[in-house]
This record gives C-alpha cells, sequence and structure tokens, in this order.
C-alpha cells in the first residue's frame, strides 16, 4: 500500500504512565514499523490536541511548510506551530512512545488518551476532550452544511 493511502482508523482509549509514556495499540505497530521503522514525529495542532506522523509522512508536511514564503507573517506563524513544536519519538521495545512534558501539558493530556487514527496520522486527545469534542460535532449544524458542500450529501452510512 502507498504511503499517501489511508491506512489508520479508529480510536483506541490508551493509558499514559506516570513518565508520560503511552502504548501505541498493537493494531498500529506493524503498519508503522513498516511505514517508518518506528521513528514517528509528535506535534501540536490548533485544536488543542496533538498530531502523530510516521516520519516519512511528517517529511512531506515539513517540506510543504519550508516551501512557505519565508516573509509571510502567517506562513512564518504555522512554521513555528507546527515545526517549531514537533518532536522526535521512537517506539520502544515494549511498543511505547515517550510525549515530553510540554506537548502533555499543551494537550492536557493525563492519564487517559483517545488515539485516534486520521488516515496517515494519528491525533492524541485527552480522553475527556475527545468525548466532548464528539458530542459537539454530534450537534452541529454546520457539519451537515460541510458535508453536502464536499459532495458527502449522497454518500449513505
Amino acid at each position: 500500500m502507498p504511503w499517501g493511502a489511508l491506512v489508520f482508523r479508529g480510536v483506541s482509549i490508551v493509558n499514559l504512565d506516570v513518565k508520560g509514556r503511552l502504548a501505541i495499540p498493537s493494531r498500529h505497530r506493524e503498519r508503522l514499523q513498516e511505514m517508518c521503522g518506528s521513528h514517528l514525529v509528535v506535534t501540536v495542532d490548533r485544536d488543542r490536541c496533538l498530531l502523530l506522523y510516521p516520519e516519512p509522512e511528517w517529511e512531506v508536511i515539513e517540506r510543504k511548510f519550508a516551501a512557505l514564503p519565508a516573509l509571510d507573517p502567517t506562513a512564518r506563524s504555522l512554521q513555528r506551530l507546527y515545526v517549531g513544536n514537533a518532536q522526535d519519538v521512537d517506539i520502544d521495545a515494549q511498543g511505547r512512545i515517550l510525549i515530553p512534558q510540554y506537548l502533555r501539558d499543551f494537550a492536557a493530556l493525563d492519564k487517559r488518551v483517545a488515539f485516534v487514527g486520521q488516515g496517515v496520522k494519528f491525533e492524541l486527545w485527552d480522553e475527556d476532550a475527545w468525548t466532548a469534542r464528539n458530542e459537539a460535532a454530534l450537534n452541529d449544524a454546520a457539519i451537515g452544511d460541510l458535508a453536502q458542500q464536499a459532495g458527502l450529501g449522497s454518500l449513505t452510512l
């Protein structure tokens, strides 16, 4: 399967240990090993969650940030936010990654973390924040409008 294909989906609730280590759900470990040899990149997201990329996928994103105009203040803000906060993390022998403290603080990750597959990346959410975000989405009429605009109105689920 090519790297750009949608490969990660679903949500798993995992525990964050006291040292800040997070177990990668076992169903994703083999695929991550194939894609990136266990080398991942974690960074912040404007939604106050963390984004976790296999390294080859992150490199595509990083090249796009590098290509932005250097004198554009908005482009520089985006580079600072996403690239400036990016950290390399490796999956250890027990299938865990260590999330740096400042990133755990940014996303308010405490004990239980929603590990959410989003195609070529994962989102890491505090479990309560994830639940609240889903509830809000279920009640958001604008999501239906967006689905229509994106041509998803005829999609049968």
